[in-house]
């Protein structure tokens, strides 16, 4: 007997799952709220909704038209999320183009994606004119500007931003449409092969915005997200649309703080004037803040902070809680839009000493709502939640990307046996905690058993001289592989500390940590900086063609 499906009213509003939906409760309960730009530039959620209209209405009178892609290059900005919710809102697709990438590699997703009209940064002109000539489908470029461009423009520009919102009505009228529609797309900083482009729709970006609040609303204290948070993104909005969080800030009608380049001072900056509470980033990112002179003379105990890109390690968890910081793992990929699982502390653990409380925090998380994660062997049978046995992670939730842009076949590698894989391995405790212990293409191989790069680096961090570690395989005639830890020393260790000293300090540990027994044949080598993709994560296939 087939379901049977609902009667509807002729009249009834079928409410399709569209970004649009997501202004109504922020423009009915906080039209006043604040949006502010470097701290200069301020305006309201009702401005928004204005320049929203407006960005609308210069596009399509430049012939932008549903199915069309407008390609953004800027830094964190009041107009990145104009065009998050305007072209999206236009039926149109919005590429976030990742500025950090080569001017070649720029150039290919461009082209890839083919992009119709290019909004850019004056200071990303030099790359658009060492490119420009080579696009092979964009046919308008307009001109952002914080100060006036130096020099001759590379191309002919249609106008300057905000004065074509200036002239542009703020009436647009956006339609319903399929909330199946593409919304966004941009591309994966992966470190082989040239960039794949991701893409997600109306539903998904909306689904995993109500999943979002409602994993961060649900938690009774540590992490919690509520309406007198003041939002700032320390990841870029070209990155899986910076972790969907402006998506969360608007919907909730939070005031929001947009830092437009990641410059230490800067951010610290605004952390104190706005009140900042919440915000996301790359381990790099807390780093550099905890270190910077600045950070000393700040209060930092509001601060809610998700890490994510790169493993959380215990030492750097530890050293923000030192300072009130209220940081946590979240963890996911650019394949799944991308927030996937939460490491809220269980409220009864909140009292621990910090060194506990920096393993719960640095663990990668409880699934959201709607997200079935599971550790499964190479026959995807699941694996016991025992805390021990490892598998890899393979997911399924409504926001996954369906597959890569143009990419028939990395699509179906992607989602073979009708499961995302992730390529990571981990497992799950009994109370449903995942770890992730390594990536499958880091794992070092060695004396026949899988030795974790993650727990390794986890180990060395914590020697008091170590500031940032990566842990690569290297090959061994004896063994296969065995590790090779990487090591920046903070500035006033250098000189102080021996290779052979952090070696030692770090097989103590192994030996008595419930590690793989062949960590212990680890060395240590001292660089002054480690290799990192465009978005500060740990480049280790770069660091293995630097060893060979």
């Amino acid at each position: 007997m087939p379901v049977q499906l609902i009667d509807r009213t002729p009249g009834a509003y079928a409410y399709p799952l569209l970004i649009k939906q997501l202004l109504h409760t922020p423009l009915a309960i906080a039209p006043e709220q604040e949006i502010t730009y470097l701290g200069g530039r301020r305006h309201s959620y009702r401005v928004l909704r204005e320049r929203i209209g407006r960005l609308a209405s210069a596009l399509a009178g430049l012939g932008i038209e549903a199915g069309h892609t407008v390609a953004m290059m800027d830094w964190d900005s009041h107009r990145y999320l104009d065009c998050f919710f305007a072209v999206p809102m236009m039926g149109a697709v919005l590429q976030t183009v990742n500025v950090r990438l080569s001017p070649e590699q720029i150039l290919y997703t461009l082209n890839h994606a083919r992009a119709d009209v290019v909004l850019v940064n004056a200071e990303f002109l030099p790359i658009l004119a060492e490119i420009a000539p080579r696009l092979e489908s964009v046919r308008r470029f307009v001109l952002i500007e914080d100060a006036p461009a130096a020099g001759p423009a590379p191309v002919a520009f249609v106008g300057e931003y905000e004065a074509l919102l200036a002239a542009a009505s703020p009436d647009y009228d956006f339609p319903d449409f399929d909330e199946n529609a593409k919304a966004t797309t941009f591309y994966t900083t992966g470190t082989t092969g040239v960039p794949k482009g991701v893409y997600f729709s109306h539903r998904q970006l909306v689904l995993h915005t109500l999943s979002t609040a409602a994993a961060f609303g649900n938690a009774p204290v540590q992490g919690r997200l509520h309406r007198d948070d003041v939002y700032m993104p320390m990841t870029p909005m070209f990155h899986v649309h910076a972790w969907g969080m402006p998506y969360v800030a608007t919907m909730l009608g939070l005031k929001q703080v947009y830092p437009g380049r990641y410059v230490p001072e800067i951010l610290l900056k605004l952390i104190r004037d706005e009140g900042v509470t919440v915000s996301h980033c790359v381990p790099t990112i807390l780093h550099m803040l905890l270190v910077h002179p600045l950070s000393k003379v700040i209060d930092l105990s509001r601060w809610k902070l998700m890490i994510g890109g790169s493993a959380l390690s215990q030492a750097l968890a530890k050293s923000a809680l030192e300072r009130g910081i209220d940081v946590f793992t979240g963890y996911g990929m650019s394949e799944t839009c991308p927030i996937l699982s939460v490491a809220h502390v269980p409220t009864e653990a909140l009292g621990a000493p910090l060194a506990e409380q920096a393993v719960l925090r640095a663990r990668t998380g409880r699934p959201m709502p709607l997200v079935d994660l599971r550790v499964v062997d190479r026959d995807l049978a699941d694996l016991p939640h025992d805390g021990h046995t490892t598998g890899e992670v393979v997911v399924r939730s409504p926001w996954l990307t369906q597959g890569y842009l143009h990419n028939p076949e990395a699509s179906a590698e992607l989602w073979e046996g009708g499961v995302l894989h992730t390529g990571d391995i981990g497992y799950i405790d009994a109370e449903g905690f995942l770890q992730i212990t390594d990536r499958i293409k880091d794992v070092i191989k060695t004396g026949g058993e899988w030795t974790s790069s993650l727990q390794i680096e986890d180990v060395v961090a914590q020697h008091p001289a170590v500031a940032d570690v990566a842990v690569i395989g290297v090959p061994d005639p004896r063994w296969g592989e065995r590790p090779r830890a990487l090591v920046t020393l903070r500035p006033e260790s250098v000189g102080q500390v021996s290779e052979h000293d952090i070696r030692n300090f770090a097989a103590r540990l192994i030996e008595s940590g419930g590690i793989s027994r062949y960590g212990v044949l680890l060395q240590v080598q001292f660089v002054e900086a480690l290799a990192r993709t465009s978005v500060g994560k740990l480049n280790k296939r770069a660091m293995r063609e630097a060893q060979e």
